[in-house]
């Protein structure tokens, strides 16, 4: 069922790019640019290392991003993961199947080449990130 569902990235919600990929560089991670994504109302940078796992920091714009109650009550924290897919529609109508709760419709990602994602929900697995291939 979930075969085609590949690992991409864990996110990180932050109220600071900058500071928080201080860490991560020197880990040896290099980071991309800075992305803006009035879609989801936040700042989007990615972090890579040959054989680490990308990790996306989320910078909250203001109190109306998507991230803000998250970093309100837990500060900088790992927040979910990304799956990418062959196929989301149907990737969403497997999780919703299984009890996911979708968030909102999928939304052209600008830090992922406008491709597509969605965020599906479920209390005893969390946050999900799902992107389109």
């Amino acid at each position: 069922m979930f075969s085609n569902y590949h690992f991409h990235h864990i996110g990180y919600a932050t109220q600071t790019i900058e500071n928080t990929a201080l860490f991560f560089l020197q880990l040896g991670y290099t980071k991309t640019e800075t992305y803006l994504d009035k879609n989801q109302n936040v700042n989007i940078a990615f972090l890579k290392k040959d054989d680490s796992p990308i990790i996306e920091l989320v910078e909250l714009i203001d109190e109306k991003s998507p991230i803000f109650n998250i970093l309100e009550k837990n500060g900088v924290t790992p927040y979910h993961i990304c799956y990418e897919v062959n196929d989301i529609m149907e990737a969403i109508a497997e999780l919703r199947k299984q009890r996911f709760t979708l968030l909102f419709n999928p939304v052209n990602a600008i830090a992922l080449e406008n491709r597509l994602i969605c965020y599906l929900y479920k209390k005893e697995v969390g946050l999900i990130e799902i992107l389109q291939k």
